[in-house]
């Protein structure tokens, strides 16, 4: 949370709010205790359900549903305000911390670190945790990965990690952010799901991660996407902070200018933008990719893209100038529009050829040859842009688990 002197807006149900009349739904506040809780912490019991055999099947319902509904918001999707984790990434990090998987130790298979999560902490599907930590270790997920992976993690076009069993897995530097201080009684600890063991109900995070590392996540009537931010910012920014707790909204982003996406690419949004996402915890951030112009023999040129938009990888930019040369005609038509026409013509009246050169040197080298040297190299990236993800728009929804406990939008 950037903003210091203006109000949460609260998205379930305010302490002061009225109870709500006969037929309406009630307040969302009920205990998220279990295996999947939040660590500890507690909402006011749910209406209880009446005496006897027959139930209303519309109470019955609505309460099943709100459970449900709280165990997904705190359970599962969204991240708490304290550490910048859900509880599945928590659990994770402690099991390695438990473990003994430094930075300085030696690589484990990712299958044993799982199987510990499992057993310990986190008693749900395997491939739930396995997900969770390969979003850990990938560097085109996070601006700072907390798990160091060796072996196939997946890539930024969508490909899938290797299983569990090829992988191996420690924690980075960074994650002392996190643990360093956790045997300093800085936080409390709650049973696991069995009373065996016992886990952090938080993280002791030195820095505000959720900010750092930012978080996404879809709930049961709610949303977070919260964008990552550099290190350096986030850190001078909390020193301000800390030296004056009654500093403005001002001061504040004068230290942090604005997301640092983990691919890179360009903010195009103006300052005024920005400031207006991050006062009312919701927006779009408009984002261009970087690029730069080769020059080639006998006066060609071509144009390099070497940093794409937040979300978007050189497949998709391709899938999406294959359609635009190569459109398929629509379901229940007999032809191509007269829109896909154009697109057609105008692409190819300016690109000649494109090719992704990326590799493990560079992670993204789309190379776009123009139709003529004799174009500027304006009027092919003019085109580009505007119909392509070349330029695109990520959302910022700064919605986490508050303080209190309760989901707000910050």
């Amino acid at each position: 949370m950037i903003s210091t002197d203006h109000t949460d807006q609260p998205l379930l149900f305010p302490e002061d709010e009225a109870k709500p009349a006969e037929g309406e739904a009630p307040e969302i506040t009920t205990s998220a205790g279990g295996s999947g809780g939040g660590g500890g912490r507690q909402f006011a019991p749910l209406p209880t359900l009446p005496d006897g055999d027959e139930v209303p099947i519309a109470l019955y319902a609505e309460r099943a549903y709100l459970e449900y509904a709280i165990s997904v918001v705190k359970g599962r999707a969204l991240p708490d305000v304290c550490d910048g984790q859900k509880p599945v990434q928590r659990r994770i990090l402690y099991a390695m911390r438990q473990m003994g998987l430094t930075a300085s130790s030696k690589h484990v298979k990712s299958a044993r670190v799982v199987g510990d999560v499992l057993g310990k902490y986190h008693p749900h599907g395997d491939s739930s945790a396995y997900e969770a930590m390969v979003r850990l270790a990938q560097d085109f997920s996070l601006r700072y990965p907390l798990i160091d992976g060796q072996g196939n993690f997946g890539t930024r076009d969508g490909d899938n990690a290797a299983a569990m069993r090829y992988t191996e897995t420690r924690l980075t530097p960074l994650a002392e952010l996190l643990l360093s201080e956790i045997d300093m009684g800085t936080v409390d600890f709650v049973p696991n799901y069995d009373g065996a063991f016992q886990e952090p109900a938080l993280l002791p995070a030195r820095l505000p991660m959720v900010l750092l590392n930012g978080a996404s996540g879809i709930a049961v009537g709610m949303a977070t996407e919260i964008p990552s931010h550099n290190l350096r910012e986030v850190a001078e920014a909390a020193v301000q902070l800390v030296r004056d707790p009654a500093i403005g909204d001002d001061a504040l982003l004068a230290c942090i200018h604005g997301p640092d996406f983990p691919g890179g690419g360009q903010i195009i949004s103006s300052a005024r933008d920005l400031r207006e996402c991050y006062l009312s915890g919701r927006g779009s951030i408009k984002m261009r990719a970087r690029w730069t112009v080769e020059e080639l023999a006998r006066g060609r040129w071509q144009i390099v893209v070497y940093e794409l938009p937040h979300g978007t990888s050189a497949r998709k930019v391709l899938e999406e100038i294959d359609e635009l040369t190569n459109p398929k005609i629509k379901a229940n038509k007999k032809s191509l529009s007269q829109d896909q026409v154009q697109n057609k013509q105008l692409l190819l009246s300016v690109l000649d050829a494109v090719a992704d050169e990326s590799d493990k040197s560079q992670a993204v080298r789309l190379v776009f040859q123009p139709k003529s040297s004799r174009q500027t190299q304006d009027e092919l990236m003019n085109v580009l842009l505007a119909h392509t993800s070349l330029e695109s728009s990520t959302p910022l929804n700064m919605t986490m688990i508050g303080l209190d406990g309760r989901p707000q939008q910050k």
